[in-house]
């Protein structure tokens, strides 16, 4: 993606737009609550498909394996690999089917 430098040296690239999806996240050891983040014209699979390593996850509640909470953080960043299932939550559109 082509960018563009200030003056002063300073290098900015373009502002990528994604999606907010409220979902559920089990991964190996806890629950996540929060929104995951894809590209407008992609799905939350798509995003899970992807060749990136890491999910973004904004408004993030976690949850231990026994469903209490253990901290709400603004953003995390979760490794794809110990992603057991992801869920849409109620109330948004089926994100994942297709």
């Amino acid at each position: 993606m082509p960018g563009f430098s200030d003056p002063k040296g300073k290098y900015f690239t373009e502002v990528i737009q994604k999606r907010a999806i409220p979902a559920r996240i089990q991964t190996t050891r806890q629950m996540i609550q929060g929104k995951v983040h894809v590209h407008p014209d992609q799905r939350v699979m798509d995003e899970l498909d992807g060749p990136q390593t890491f999910l973004a996850v904004t408004e993030a509640q976690v949850f231990d394996e026994q469903g209490r909470p253990v901290g709400t953080v603004p953003f995390l960043s979760v490794n794809k690999t110990q992603i057991v299932w992801l869920a849409p939550s109620e109330g948004s559109r089926a994100e994942g089917a297709g």
